[in-house]
């Protein structure tokens, strides 16, 4: 695991700066730092190292092809790259290699495959800058799913400038880009309604104008001068969902549930590869208990496990984790901790993504990575089974709910979708639920507006009334206020409502939420993770698979059938408790609570003009006297928290 950056064009200090965006990802690569940049310093690319595989300097970045044309910096792992290595030494493609590391094999692939072949044949997770000498053009390029982040755009904001001569930048780490000399991009209001409505802000846009995320499976080209990027997929998830519906396994469950557990046990046997310690995060559930079955199953020794624990029972899973790791035979770690732990951890929050995020469980997921990070660098999840198998409860009360509704005739139905902010407005949040559940066209629609919640309704006009140019600007793709691109998601586009759910939830919120939590805090304590259920050929399958064999008797039910075999039954058939923290009890104790109204002080929401005042008001005092909790609330705070720290005021 690595950080990249570098930018093309720029008229400052070059070495000054690529050191500066390097070292505000020091995190991400404790190990090395390295710079390349062209004769003329018009092009220039940095990078930090977390050594994983080959150790020695052979593996250091920036690193030059053998005939000298490209060089790349790269983030991430290239799990299958002793095959590819094989495969251009039979070939006779490449004599020899100077070291052992996948960094190596991928740059010497794509000289003799090209960059978009190279990416379809390779498994793994990263973001990747090459530049090509010969062309003089820069290629930018992320994994299928988003496990690895990559920003790029323009330097400044352009949006009321005809020039467009900023400088082209990118990096691993937002902050990077903001450390420029220079940078002056504004908040972009455009995203303030999709923050308020989700905690996180959605691919390909980011809280800075003119700085975009790349989408996963996307290559960017931008050939000098520099100033027109354009961008084609290698790899498409909803592709690839609508072909695996279209050819379903024809194997009965039990032969798909034994072809499942060879691809999980060749794509865990390929994670486990590295030059330093490996271990894995174990909860109680499903997911992490399988992943870790597997990896004790093909492991000679006692495979390292962690999990921490919360002193409120309602939260704390930690008791069953350790049965489950005693029934597998783990060397097993389990720490609790404390209130003041979990509290002392929010003040960093802002500084490990760059933008505001507000996902709660970032703080337990910070926490049980430093403390994993104590005993190895790099740890296996779980992550990714409850969308590939269907795993959240959401799913099954969205069908459920759909198919009653879809009963009642539209013109009776859609009217009732108006009450919802008057609802809101007036305490009813339940009655508010329900009558955006009922203005739903269709299940997809349902889903999207399950996930609003009342707290935006008493934000979303102020929002909208106080930003000029909401919705206005959008250099790559506009559309109204508050919206996300999964708003236009197409109806139907796979046949069974609940798959067309779990797509919904890889395209946006697992990329954008669960993979950038997961990220960011464990890279924050230089922590690689690795997700065995993300690999191409586990996705791939996962897409072939009938509903049935997914969720009969229970959720998750394949997966199930493979855990069975290692773990007793009864150990796993417990009520769920997720990986969460009693926010809203701690926030209306006296610490927290002071620092949180030290955000929300009228005269400084008024001075920042992004949110109504008088509406916030209204969500905290309500929260405070009435005791009603709202999500919203946690939202405001973590963007109140990034932007008092950040450049932009």
């Amino acid at each position: 695991m690595c950080g990249i950056a570098g930018f093309c064009n720029f008229k400052g200090d070059w070495q000054k700066n690529i050191e500066r965006m390097c070292d505000r990802m020091h995190h991400r690569g404790p190990d090395a730092s390295g710079v390349w940049a062209s004769d003329d310093h018009r092009v220039v690319l940095g990078h930090r190292r977390l050594s994983i595989v080959d150790l020695s300097p052979a593996g250091a970045q920036p690193m030059v092809s053998r005939d000298g044309r490209y060089v790349i910096a790269y983030n991430g792992e290239i799990y299958n790259h002793g095959a590819i290595r094989k495969k251009l030494l039979a070939e006779k493609k490449v004599p020899a290699f100077r070291g052992t590391s996948d960094t190596e094999t991928l740059l010497e692939a794509i000289a003799m495959y090209g960059l978009k072949d190279t990416l379809k044949m390779a498994k793994g997770m990263f973001a990747i800058a090459l530049y090509d000498r010969e062309e003089h053009a820069l290629f930018l390029a992320r994994d299928r799913v988003g496990e690895k982040p990559l920003f790029y755009g323009k330097l400044k904001d352009d949006i009321n400038n005809s020039r467009d001569d900023g400088a082209f930048v990118f990096a691993s780490d937002l902050g990077s880009i903001a450390s420029l000399d220079g940078f002056t991009n504004s908040v972009n209001v455009e995203i303030m309604g999709d923050y308020m409505r989700y905690g996180y802000i959605s691919a390909p846009y980011t809280v800075y104008r003119g700085i975009w995320k790349l989408e996963p499976g996307k290559i960017l080209k931008v050939k000098a001068p520099f100033d027109k990027p354009e961008i084609e997929s290698y790899w498409s998830m909803s592709e690839t969902a609508v072909w695996g519906q279209k050819n379903r396994f024809r194997g009965s469950e039990a032969e798909a549930s034994e072809e499942l557990e060879r691809l999980l046990r060749e794509s865990i046997a390929g994670q486990m590869v590295a030059d330093v310690p490996v271990g894995a995060f174990l909860s109680a559930g499903i997911d992490s208990s399988t992943v870790v079955s597997l990896m004790q199953a093909q492991s000679a020794q006692k495979v390292r496990t962690f999990t921490v624990g919360m002193w409120e029972e309602q939260y704390n899973e930690a008791p069953v984790a350790k049965e489950i790791a005693a029934r597998l035979g783990t060397e097993h770690t389990e720490v609790y901790i404390t209130e003041a732990d979990a509290k002392g951890v929010i003040p960093k929050l802002a500084g490990m993504f760059g933008e505001p995020f507000a996902d709660s469980s970032q703080i337990p997921t910070y926490l049980v990575s430093r403390i994993t990070r104590e005993h190895v660098t790099v740890s296996l999840s779980g992550d990714g089974g409850d969308e590939l198998f269907c795993g959240y409860n959401t799913y099954y009360s969205i069908d459920r709910i759909w198919n009653k509704v879809r009963k009642i005739p539209g013109i009776l139905r859609q009217p009732a979708s108006a009450l919802a902010g008057l609802a809101a407005a007036l305490g009813k949040d339940s009655l508010a639920t329900r009558a955006r559940l009922l203005g739903a066209r269709s299940i997809e629609d349902m889903y999207l507006r399950s996930e609003i919640g009342e707290g935006l309704e008493l934000v979303r006009q102020g929002l909208q009334d106080n930003s000029s140019d909401f919705g206005v600007w959008d250099a790559i793709q506009p559309r109204r206020a508050g919206q996300t691109w999964m708003d236009t998601y197409p109806a139907g586009l796979l046949e069974d409502g609940q798959h067309n759910l779990m797509l919904m939830d890889l395209l946006m919120y697992h990329p954008d939420d669960i993979l950038t939590k997961v990220d960011r805090t464990a890279m924050a304590v230089s922590l690689e993770t690795r997700v065995p259920m993300l690999d191409k050929d586990v996705v791939e399958f996962a897409w072939t698979l009938p509903l049935s064999y997914l969720q009969s008797g229970g959720s998750k039910k394949i997966l199930r059938d493979i855990l069975y075999r290692y773990v007793p039954r009864e150990l796993m058939e417990r009520p769920k408790k997720g990986f969460s923290i009693p926010l809203c009890q701690w926030l209306r104790e006296k610490e927290l609570r002071e620092w949180a109204e030290s955000l929300l002080t009228p005269s400084l929401l008024e001075e920042q003009g992004l949110f109504d005042t008088a509406a916030v008001r209204k969500l905290w005092d309500d929260y405070i006297m009435n005791g009603r909790w709202r999500p919203q609330i946690w939202y405001i705070l973590m963007f109140q928290e990034w932007r008092s720290g950040s450049k932009v005021k």
